[in-house]
């Protein structure tokens, strides 16, 4: 998400037009459901995907002729079995659109874009609420520290929509209220090649990334273009330093030595976390094991950590690791990691 509104706002401060469509609602089997988004450019560039095949082809020449016109709108697909198969795919289903065409010109809708991206690398939850009508739109942020910016909705009226889905409220006026960051931090301890990898997968799948490494900046910082944070410091006491870590945060494990990998799990232990996972061999996990019973710490507690970490695909080179970490990072935001590896 951040790489499209980066786009948008880059584009539009260039002088050119776009249009966002964005998937509002949507029924059945769908390639993509409520929140999935592609930018088109008055040239013909597109950026993002609404799900491929046959709605995103109409989507793309809908959207070049209302850059032409210089307008909104909502518009409705119904992708059928046998229209589905035609394009390659088997999905059949409804799909609401809506097209937000943005004008260079028009500088509250600049600001809000701005707000929008200060907002993805913000820890706190945040939601991007927008008005729309057949012709028009307005677009607002909001979260706990501000409210609502840029919209005059009455607060009761986001009651019940302010969660980690998209929602379309048909009300006056229509509103689409959708997460812009959900709640919790991937902190991500270590800055190698796994963890590069690693970094660039989560901030394609909108989690907020933070890295913490111990070694001189220059080796290591410019890596790491997605993160929201990147620290420098010792790995003994870096949780302190970072601040509470919440019930919604991740802790991920990937120094490049043991000794390193030990201390910042034995703080992580010590924390709510939703997820605590540190890379590492069967045998390293073992001893490791071994090592936090004799300090003191529980069968539960160590219960908790998901070590080798990731899912068991196979992989072994530092992108295929990376891509089993994810896997189980996503499994846990979705509430699957149970069912998956038995954790919690």
């Amino acid at each position: 998400m951040k790489k499209l509104f980066s786009a948008l706002s880059g584009g539009l401060a260039a002088g050119r037009a776009g249009v966002l469509c964005g998937v509002v609602a949507s029924h059945g089997s769908t390639p993509r459901g409520a929140g999935a988004k592609m930018l088109v450019w008055e040239d013909g560039g597109a950026l993002g995907t609404i799900g491929g095949g046959t709605v995103e082809y109409r989507a793309g020449q809908m959207a070049r002729q209302l850059l032409r016109d210089g307008c909104s709108r909502f518009e409705s697909y119904r992708l059928s079995a046998g229209e589905s198969a035609g394009v390659g795919m088997i999905c059949g289903g409804d799909v609401q659109v809506y097209f937000q065409c943005f004008d260079p010109a028009d500088r509250a809708a600049r600001e809000t874009l701005d707000r929008v991206l200060a907002l993805l690398d913000a820890p706190g939850p945040s939601w991007l609420v927008t008005a729309m009508t057949d012709t028009d739109w307005r677009m607002g942020t909001c979260d706990p520290e501000h409210g609502l910016l840029g919209l005059d909705v009455p607060p009761q009226r986001l009651e019940g929509l302010l969660g980690g889905e998209g929602i379309l409220d048909q009300g006056e006026p229509v509103l689409f209220v959708e997460p812009l960051v959900r709640p919790g931090t991937v902190y991500l301890f270590g800055a190698g090649h796994v963890a590069r990898e690693l970094a660039h997968i989560l901030a394609m799948t909108d989690f907020r990334v933070a890295v913490w490494d111990e070694r001189p900046e220059e080796d290591w910082q410019d890596l790491f273009p997605e993160a929201a944070r990147r620290c420098r410091g010792p790995f003994r006491g870096a949780l302190e330093r970072l601040g509470p870590l919440t019930a919604e945060d991740y802790v991920v494990i990937m120094t490049p030595g043991h000794q390193a990998d030990y201390e910042v799990l034995a703080q992580a232990l010590r924390t709510p976390a939703k997820y605590i996972g540190c890379i590492g061999s069967r045998r390293k996990t073992a001893l490791t094991r071994e090592r936090l019973l004799a300090d003191g710490f529980t069968e539960a507690e160590i219960g908790r950590v998901n070590a080798p970490i990731g899912l068991p695909i196979g992989g072994k080179t530092p992108a295929e690791v990376a891509v089993s970490a994810a896997a189980q990072l996503i499994a846990c935001r979705s509430g699957r990691l149970a069912a998956l590896t038995g954790k919690e």
